[in-house]
Protein backbone atom coordinates (compact mmCIF):
# COMPACT_ATOMS: atom_id res chain seq x y z
CA UNK A 1 0.00 0.00 0.00
CA UNK A 2 2.56 2.56 1.02
CA UNK A 3 4.87 1.55 -2.10
CA UNK A 4 1.97 2.63 -4.51
CA UNK A 5 1.29 5.71 -2.43
CA UNK A 6 5.04 6.59 -2.98
CA UNK A 7 4.78 5.85 -6.76
CA UNK A 8 1.76 8.30 -6.94
CA UNK A 9 3.58 11.03 -4.95
CA UNK A 10 6.69 10.69 -7.25
CA UNK A 11 4.57 11.05 -10.40
CA UNK A 12 2.57 13.50 -8.63
CA UNK A 13 6.01 15.60 -7.80
CA UNK A 14 7.18 15.49 -11.77
CA UNK A 15 3.94 16.41 -13.29
CA UNK A 16 4.04 19.34 -10.42
CA UNK A 17 7.49 19.99 -12.07
CA UNK A 18 6.18 19.89 -15.34
CA UNK A 19 2.88 21.99 -14.75
CA UNK A 20 4.76 25.19 -13.12
CA UNK A 21 7.62 24.88 -16.08
CA UNK A 22 4.74 25.35 -19.01
CA UNK A 23 3.35 27.88 -17.24
CA UNK A 24 4.02 31.81 -19.12
CA UNK A 25 5.93 33.91 -16.62
CA UNK A 26 5.20 37.45 -15.73
CA UNK A 27 8.90 37.83 -17.64
CA UNK A 28 8.69 35.73 -19.96
CA UNK A 29 10.79 33.01 -18.64
CA UNK A 30 10.50 29.81 -19.92
CA UNK A 31 6.96 30.20 -21.16
CA UNK A 32 6.12 27.21 -23.43
CA UNK A 33 2.64 27.14 -22.39
CA UNK A 34 0.96 29.80 -23.88
CA UNK A 35 1.62 30.99 -28.27
CA UNK A 36 0.19 34.53 -27.31
CA UNK A 37 -0.47 34.97 -31.05
CA UNK A 38 -4.18 35.19 -30.56
CA UNK A 39 -5.25 33.61 -33.80
CA UNK A 40 -7.67 31.15 -32.67
CA UNK A 41 -6.00 28.91 -31.08
CA UNK A 42 -7.14 25.84 -29.20
CA UNK A 43 -7.57 28.03 -26.04
CA UNK A 44 -6.66 31.27 -25.64
CA UNK A 45 -3.56 32.68 -23.60
CA UNK A 46 -5.93 33.91 -20.65
CA UNK A 47 -7.60 30.17 -21.10
CA UNK A 48 -4.11 28.76 -20.86
CA UNK A 49 -3.22 30.45 -17.95
CA UNK A 50 -6.38 30.16 -16.05
CA UNK A 51 -5.89 26.14 -16.57
CA UNK A 52 -2.60 25.88 -15.55
CA UNK A 53 -3.23 27.62 -12.64
CA UNK A 54 -6.17 25.31 -11.65
CA UNK A 55 -3.81 22.28 -12.65
CA UNK A 56 -1.04 23.17 -10.53
CA UNK A 57 -3.05 23.89 -7.56
CA UNK A 58 -5.06 20.51 -8.16
CA UNK A 59 -1.64 18.75 -8.61
CA UNK A 60 -0.36 20.66 -5.33
CA UNK A 61 -3.42 19.93 -3.74
CA UNK A 62 -2.60 15.71 -4.08
CA UNK A 63 0.56 16.02 -3.31
CA UNK A 64 -0.24 17.17 -0.09
CA UNK A 65 -2.58 15.02 0.61
CA UNK A 66 -0.28 11.90 -0.49
CA UNK A 67 2.42 13.12 1.67
CA UNK A 68 -0.09 13.08 4.67
CA UNK A 69 -0.98 9.93 3.83
CA UNK A 70 2.47 8.85 3.91
CA UNK A 71 3.00 10.50 7.36
CA UNK A 72 -0.09 8.68 8.68
CA UNK A 73 1.08 4.73 6.94
CA UNK A 74 4.66 5.09 8.05
CA UNK A 75 5.75 2.27 10.69
CA UNK A 76 6.07 4.10 14.29
CA UNK A 77 8.74 1.63 14.92
CA UNK A 78 11.10 3.05 12.33
CA UNK A 79 14.09 4.89 13.08
CA UNK A 80 14.42 8.05 13.04
CA UNK A 81 17.20 10.38 11.93
CA UNK A 82 17.64 12.05 15.29
CA UNK A 83 18.15 8.71 17.49
CA UNK A 84 20.55 7.31 14.48
CA UNK A 85 22.68 10.48 14.43
CA UNK A 86 22.43 10.23 18.35
CA UNK A 87 23.70 6.92 18.66
CA UNK A 88 26.22 7.24 16.70
CA UNK A 89 27.59 10.27 18.38
CA UNK A 90 27.40 8.00 21.37
CA UNK A 91 29.74 5.50 19.47
CA UNK A 92 32.10 8.02 18.39
CA UNK A 93 32.64 9.68 21.35
CA UNK A 94 35.57 8.96 24.28
CA UNK A 95 35.36 10.13 27.73
CA UNK A 96 39.46 11.29 26.61
CA UNK A 97 39.85 14.03 25.51
CA UNK A 98 41.49 14.76 22.34
CA UNK A 99 44.44 17.19 23.28
CA UNK A 100 46.17 16.49 26.45
CA UNK A 101 45.88 18.85 29.47
CA UNK A 102 48.74 18.21 31.75
CA UNK A 103 51.21 19.41 29.36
Amino acid sequence: MITIILVIHVILALCIIIAVLLQKSEGGGLGIGGSGSGGGGFMTARGTANFMTKLTALLGGCFFLTSIILALLSPDNAPSIATEVQKSIEKNSTNEPSVPIGN
